[in-house]
């Protein structure tokens, strides 16, 4: 049985992911920053099979929270084996590159409060010799960075250098760091865009996580068609890349 920590515990990818291990008779800890949904979706997970629930009320951009709301989780959960953080923001390109503010709010948020977070449970996995995974989501968009976006996925791609660096450092421990990439998803943060052939449901995402945990992959792209499309992205010489409109 997994003991299992899940912050940003209300997105509809983290949600997904709950059901299906609630349904496997697992034990979760739920974190998220509006304590009504987050005690909703316990109460759920009670129902789904879950062996045990519990929950806190935690809004991860205050981070000189982070240590007392994992102690908490950890007291009530005996220990925690797996972590999936799933908390973020899709900011707005337009409104950031007119405000320092808000951009560095994006990268408080998309990327600082998941580095605070990571390191903490990574000490506690190391002191503990708890073989367990951290599994994060970052995004396709961290890859290379694009008008369009570029303060988000210059989060992102901070996100994903730090857990490349912590697989790197936690290996020997045989502690599992996952780096998950989406594309696009169709959930309420994107609920006002224009959907395609390339977008996923969350459910899908939610399948290729829990199979990337089980195998102990390294960095996953989903669906997996993403990693051809990026890996043509990022083949593109930069000459020609900054002439095009993505």
């Amino acid at each position: 049985m997994r003991k299992i920590l899940i912050i940003g515990a209300t997105s509809a990818i983290a949600q997904a992911v709950a059901h299906r291990y609630a349904q496997q008779g697992h034990a979760l800890f739920l974190t998220g920053r509006d304590p009504e949904r987050v005690a909703t979706i316990a109460a759920d997970l009670r129902v789904r099979g879950a062996v045990q629930v519990e929950s806190a009320t935690l809004d991860a951009n205050q981070i000189e929270t982070h240590q007392t709301v994992l102690d908490h989780a950890i007291t009530a959960m005996g220990s925690i084996d797996t972590v999936l953080i799933a908390h973020g923001v899709l900011n707005d390109q337009q409104t950031c590159q007119a405000s320092v503010e808000d951009t560095l709010d994006a990268f408080q948020t998309n990327a600082l409060s998941a580095i605070a977070l990571l390191t903490l449970l990574a000490n506690y996995m190391e002191h503990n010799a708890i073989k367990g995974t951290l599994a994060v989501i970052s995004s396709v968009a961290g890859d290379r960075g694009r008008q369009s976006n570029y303060v988000y996925g210059a989060a992102k791609a901070a996100k994903s250098t730090f857990l490349a660096g912590l697989r790197n450092r936690l290996h020997s421990a045989g502690i599992h760091v996952l780096t998950i990439k989406p594309g696009f998803v169709d959930t309420p943060m994107t609920a006002h865009l224009k959907k395609g052939l390339l977008w996923a449901q969350p459910d899908d995402v939610a399948a290729g996580i829990v199979k990337s945990i089980e195998k102990r992959r390294d960095c996953v792209y989903l669906p997996g068609f993403w990693w051809l499309i990026m890996t043509i992205i990022r083949a593109i010489p930069e000459s020609l890349f900054k002439r095009l409109t993505l």
